[in-house]
Order: C-alpha cells, then sequence, then structure tokens
C-alpha cells in the first residue's frame, strides 16, 4: 500500500487552504466522518453506535450506493447526520478528465435528491445544513477540479486524522492509536462505512465515542 499521512501537517493545510481540513480548536468539538457507504454491512450499525451518544457525524457517500441502498441513506438522513458527496463512482480526480469528474458528482448529487425526494437543487436547502459538502476519493483532486467544484457552491472537505481503517496491513488496536493520539479539539476525522473497513470500525468507534464523551468531548456534523 502506498505511503499516507495519519496526522495532516499544518503546511498541507496552509498550502490547499480553500479546502477544510479542520476546525476551531476554542471548543471540544470533533467531527466524525464516514467514506464510502451507505453499505448493507456496517452503516447501520454505524447509526446505532452515534444514536447511544447522541453523536452526530457526517456521511461522504457515493452515489451508486445510494440506488443500491436507499433506505440505509435515508436513515442517515432521518437521523439528522450531514450528507456529503464523494462522486458516483468513487473516482481518482487525477486519473478523470475535469468535466468527466464534474458529470460524476452531478450524478450522486441526483441520486441522493432522488432517494430524498427532495424538490429543491440542493442539500443546503435542507433545515440543518446550510452548505453542500464534497470530499474526493482517495483525497485526490486536480486544481481545475477544486475550483470548478468550488464554484458549484460546494464545501471541499478533507480531514486532519485519518484513521487508516482502510488499511489491510494494520491492525484494529493500532488503527484505534492512530486516532486516539492524533486527535485534537476541531479534529475531522475519517472513517470508512464500508466492508473492507467494517472489522476495524467495530472496534474503533465504540471506544472512541466513550473515551471522547468522558473527556467531555461533543461530536457534530458538519455544516
Amino acid at each position: 500500500m502506498k505511503p499516507y499521512l495519519v496526522k495532516t501537517p499544518s503546511l498541507i493545510k496552509f498550502l490547499f487552504r480553500n479546502w477544510v481540513w479542520s476546525f476551531s480548536k476554542k471548543e471540544k468539538i470533533i467531527y466524525l466522518t464516514f467514506d464510502d457507504g451507505p453499505t448493507s454491512e456496517i452503516t447501520e450499525w454505524t447509526l446505532e453506535q452515534l444514536n447511544k451518544y447522541n453523536a452526530k457525524a457526517t456521511f461522504f457517500c457515493i452515489g451508486k450506493n445510494v440506488k443500491l441502498y436507499p433506505e440505509i441513506f435515508r436513515k442517515i438522513y432521518e437521523n439528522n447526520h450531514s450528507i456529503g458527496n464523494h462522486t458516483h463512482n468513487h473516482l481518482n480526480g487525477l486519473k478523470t478528465t475535469t468535466s468527466g469528474y464534474l458529470d460524476n458528482i452531478d450524478k450522486a448529487e441526483l441520486a441522493f435528491h432522488k432517494n430524498l425526494k427532495l424538490e429543491t437543487a440542493t442539500l443546503s436547502a435542507t433545515e440543518r445544513q446550510t452548505s453542500k459538502l464534497f470530499r474526493p476519493p482517495y483525497g485526490k483532486l486536480r486544481f481545475s477540479q477544486s475550483k470548478k467544484i468550488r464554484e458549484k457552491g460546494y464545501k471541499i472537505i478533507l480531514w486532519d486524522v485519518l484513521s487508516a481503517d482502510f488499511d489491510i496491513s494494520i491492525t484494529k488496536e493500532k488503527c484505534l492509536e492512530n486516532v486516539i493520539n492524533n486527535t485534537k479539539n476541531g479534529s475531522i476525522i475519517v472513517f470508512h462505512d464500508s466492508v473492507k473497513a467494517s472489522e476495524k470500525l467495530k472496534f474503533v468507534l465504540p471506544q472512541l465515542l466513550e473515551y471522547y464523551t468522558f473527556k467531555g468531548f461533543k461530536f457534530k456534523n458538519i455544516k
């Protein structure tokens, strides 16, 4: 597996400051995010764990999975979590033309609205979500794509802490360590509600929720 950074360096955040990497450090708030869902194997379990702690999160959904599991997608929405666009086919921006990438984002957005039966043009019109949110799969995006996506009204959300729950070469204990050792006030943490990450997520998420709740943190969704 290619090398990756668990903690995003300040220099990267500065160089790519048009993207959102974390939030204010003044309050004890953590922003949990889940990529690649919904899936029948783990998304509903994830929602149950969050509900136990009255925790809110942000789900960056793949359009094709929304079409496969519309009921689960609606549960995310009905449980008052935020929804973000993760393209329709989990595309790597560096390997996709700008026009093709934008079309794929639009395709995912359409799947969202069809399954939620929204009459509005964007999810930003919902009461709890003031912005359209986008996260590029693999964290990879061309500058031309970034510019066009922001022009379409999206906030591009990256992360402060990468749990690495997708990495089959590390243990579930290491995954927990990645999060506990690097999470601070305002951190955006990446998990995946995917089959591949499910074993690690089932180990890490309950412990993380308990640990940070005990320390006085709140879990909020990105708006």
